[in-house]
């Protein structure tokens, strides 16, 4: 627990720190975010705040990770470190976006072209590895073509694996990289409001350490205290470090990015968080269960889809005055300090209502 403690506090102070030396530097360099012409007048104010905070998240997360280890003499896990991997490859073609946005002065990074194939390579890496790596434990049956429990099931999973829909590991890697590129455009289209990607972040990786602390007080490899509702899950204390450490980082990054932000996280920031919300879910078995906690960057999604989908039915006409869905209550009138903390509390329920119902399986099954 030592460990857990420690990635929290030290994501913590990385970030509240480090954020305002990075502030300091990327001020003095010129990197401010360029803002789009058709997005709401209000946020034109904002060009040239500092963009890119999404590198110190990044960094706080794996210096917190490692001191963490480190100071409480513990070898880090395959689990954790392939979710750093995650989390640090998408940063990276966040990182290329936000810079080209920065270099050529427009407000578009990648072409998209780019951009997703920079997403489809890390994703099917991670995919591909999160399927070796078995430990010696035997599990369920469908995991013997793996050799004993992989970081990642071959089974599609709600509160922990739905056995009647096990996929083979050829189609068990494009799902979890369907999973991954969701996930992190999810988070990516949230990023529009001062503080609103950052502060349900926070909630949602503080989901995920509770949820793994509870797979490791409650795992099957722990035959002392295994039951028929026992985990089924590898690693659950590690990603308990790695879900804390993000959640640590998120807290001490929003002091900065809260409104009026000091600094954004840009495309670095939102995609990594994104990948680190869908390793953790496909990690802990909870992959059907990420829609709901992270029900707002959900709702977020589903509103640009219905927007573009409408938009061409319709031969030009808007379901919404401005998608993502925040930026129409901004056009209604709400304040975006109003809107940033509305939506906060309607991600909390969500992330109650998730943590409610994971809960609730295992009482009613025990």
């Amino acid at each position: 627990m030592i460990t857990i403690v420690l990635a929290g506090a030290l994501g913590l102070l990385g970030t509240l720190f480090g954020t305002r030396v990075a502030i300091g530097v990327l001020v003095k360099r010129g990197y401010g975010q360029l803002i789009r012409d058709d997005g709401p007048t209000s946020h034109h104010t904002k060009r040239g705040t500092p963009t890119m905070g999404g590198i110190v998240i990044i960094i706080a997360v794996f210096v917190a990770y490692i001191l963490a280890h480190l100071i409480s003499w513990t070898p880090p896990r395959v689990s954790g470190l392939l979710v750093l991997f995650l989390f640090g490859g998408l940063g990276l073609v966040g990182f290329l976006d936000d810079w080209i946005k920065i270099s050529k002065q427009r407000s578009l990074g990648l072409r998209s072209k780019a951009k997703l194939a920079g997403q489809f390579a890390v994703a099917l890496t991670f995919a591909v590895l999160s399927f070796q790596f078995p430990d010696e434990r035997s599990g369920p049956a469908y995991y013997e073509q793996l050799g004993g429990i992989t970081p990642a099931s071959p089974a599609i999973s709600l509160l922990r694996d739905l056995e009647p829909f096990v996929l083979p590991v050829f189609l068990a890697v494009p799902w979890v990289m369907l999973l991954i590129a969701a996930a992190s455009n999810g988070v990516n289209l949230t990023d529009g409001l001062d503080g609103l990607a950052a502060g349900a972040s926070v909630m949602v990786f503080g989901a995920y350490t509770l949820i793994n602390i509870w797979q490791y007080n409650q795992s099957c490899a722990y035959t002392a205290v295994a039951g028929p509702k026992c985990y089924e899950v590898r690693d659950p204390h590690d990603l308990a470090v790695v879900a804390v450490a993000l959640a640590g980082a998120c807290f001490g990054f929003l002091w900065w990015n809260c409104q009026p932000a000091k600094i954004f996280m840009g495309d670095t920031g939102s995609l990594s968080l994104g990948g680190a919300m869908a390793g953790l879910a496909i990690y802990t078995r909870t992959e059907l269960l990420l829609l709901l906690i992270g029900g707002l960057f959900v709702i977020n999604t589903l509103s640009v889809i219905l927007q573009v989908s409408f938009f061409r039915i319709t031969g030009g006409k808007r379901l919404f005055p401005m998608a993502p869905l925040h930026h129409t209550f901004e056009l209604k009138g709400w304040s975006e300090g109003t809107v940033t903390i509305r939506f906060w509390i309607i991600a909390g329920l969500f992330v109650a209502a998730g943590l409610a119902i994971f809960y609730a399986e295992w009482v009613a099954g025990a």
